[in-house]
């Protein structure tokens, strides 16, 4: 058998982790809850068992190594998450070395949208694309930048933070202490506190406000139209920072492409003269990413097996 490794994706509720051989063929799959509100201890202890039982069915001789991909900001140099909003009690979790020590093996941490971004550009919508940037709707927006191949990591690992520019200078509060982040305008979230603002429903979830829109609901739809100027207003500043081929837009509110994407193309269109200047000669491409949930998976996987294809 030829090389492969293990992925790690680890979200509030939900571990899964999975054996990818070296051309993104994924060999098994392991799903389960996860009980991160208990603290490191346990989720560990899960995240080490789920590799332990990949690498007993698939053998431990042709392990390339193991990645991990976790939310939260991490420092890279020491392998400890620094920032898990939602989880504060993983915060100065040294979570590489308490993995590594556990299996005996060399583990690489990664933040979760740094790792979709990895897997998309390895196997997926960004397959044959050195630098691009990936933008993940769902309860929140997070996003990962990859140049030459290789995740942007910044100083300390802290870039990418792309739900955190500002879209709307006095916008809605943000929990990061800003104002009108994209996060605020265009996840989730924001879709059902919009519908709550329009009196469409106070439970509605980003799922129902869509089938309202696709209903021919006018305030649904006005809805998507906001959320897709804001992230019109978001990429044209990436692409005039970066001049990347390609902008990915992944995540669960993907679904509704056809009701913000019109908005969100205008927007880019409007703001932006390197997308404008770019039409004749490269197009630049703003498209969905095809792997969905598994991104971060093959993204994972694909951290310990970078050095092993070059």
């Amino acid at each position: 058998m030829e090389a492969y490794s293990i992925g790690i994706d680890l979200g509030g509720t939900n571990l899964r982790a999975a054996a990818i051989d070296k051309d993104g063929k994924m060999l098994a799959k392991i799903s389960g809850n996860t009980p991160v509100a208990s603290g490191p201890g346990p989720v560990v202890d899960d995240m080490a068992q789920s590799v332990e039982k990949l690498r007993e069915q698939f053998g431990r001789e042709h392990l390339a190594g193991i990645g991990a991909g976790v939310p939260g900001n991490i420092d890279m140099a020491k392998g400890v998450i620094v920032g898990w909003g939602n989880m504060p009690i993983f915060n100065g979790y040294a979570m590489r070395d308490e993995l590594s020590n556990r299996l005996g093996t060399k583990v690489i941490l990664e933040n979760d949208a740094n790792a979709a971004a990895l897997g998309e550009q390895w196997i997926g919508a960004g397959r044959g694309v050195d630098d691009l940037v990936l933008l993940t709707l769902g309860t929140g927006v997070g996003g990962g930048i990859i140049v030459d191949g290789r995740i942007l990591h910044g100083q300390i690992g802290m870039a990418g933070e792309l739900g955190h520019m500002t879209v709307s200078p006095n916008g809605y509060p943000c929990g990061c202490g800003n104002r009108g982040c994209l996060e605020k305008h265009a996840s989730a979230t924001a879709v059902s506190a919009m519908a709550r603002l329009l009196n469409l429903g106070h439970d509605l979830t980003g799922k129902q406000v869509y089938d309202l829109a696709v209903q021919g609901n006018d305030r649904a739809r006005e809805i998507f139209k906001a959320m897709g100027e804001a992230l019109g207003i978001a990429l044209a500043s990436l692409i005039n920072i970066f001049n990347f081929p390609l902008y990915l837009l992944g995540g669960g509110v993907v679904a509704a492409w056809e009701l913000f994407a019109p908005a969100m193309l205008a927007e880019v269109d409007r703001r932006c003269f390197t997308y404008r200047s770019t039409l004749k000669i490269a197009p630049t491409r703003i498209e969905a990413a095809k792997l969905g949930g598994d991104a971060g998976l093959y993204g994972a996987a694909y951290l310990p097996l970078q050095d092993v294809r070059r």
